[in-house]
């Protein structure tokens, strides 16, 4: 595979941290530049109508945290970019407007129910994105505890 650009979005999660492991070695491996990004959800409406506005400081902690991930190997190339709105559309869009080769996520391997209720951004992502998206399962010791 020779990737110039790969999209690695996180959630701040324990598979999000075992993929960036991957992430970093595809693009060691591939001279590709990382482009890390995280999806802060657009606000909700609540049942009266009325709608929630995060506050700067939430935004700003977002921030933060999402400068905090970096590649495991400090010698790729990388840049941050903080989207809003429903995750796997940003991401798969975002994919497309950078012209990115692949995007390499970690999934949370949820099943059943807690899958049907809570959804499930990756397989959203494989469905939309039109490069190739690689995910990763969070380890299986991690999920014990979670």
């Amino acid at each position: 595979m020779n990737a110039r650009k790969i999209l690695f979005p996180t959630d701040f999660s324990p598979a999000s941290e075992e993929a960036l492991r991957w992430a970093t070695s595809l693009a060691r491996d591939s001279g590709a530049t990382m482009l890390i990004a995280h999806v802060e959800e657009p606000p909700m409406a609540y049942g009266g109508g009325e709608i929630y506005y995060p506050v700067e400081e939430n935004r700003d902690e977002l921030r933060k945290s999402l400068v905090q991930v970096v590649p495991t190997d400090h010698t790729i190339p990388f840049e941050h970019i903080l989207l809003v709105g429903d995750p796997a559309h940003a991401i798969a869009e975002t994919a497309t407007k950078e012209d990115c080769d692949l995007i390499v996520m970690g999934t949370h391997g949820r099943t059943g129910l807690t899958r049907l209720l809570m959804g499930s951004v990756a397989e959203a992502v494989v469905r939309k994105a039109k490069c190739p998206v690689l995910t990763v399962k969070q380890p299986a010791e991690v999920a014990a505890t979670t």
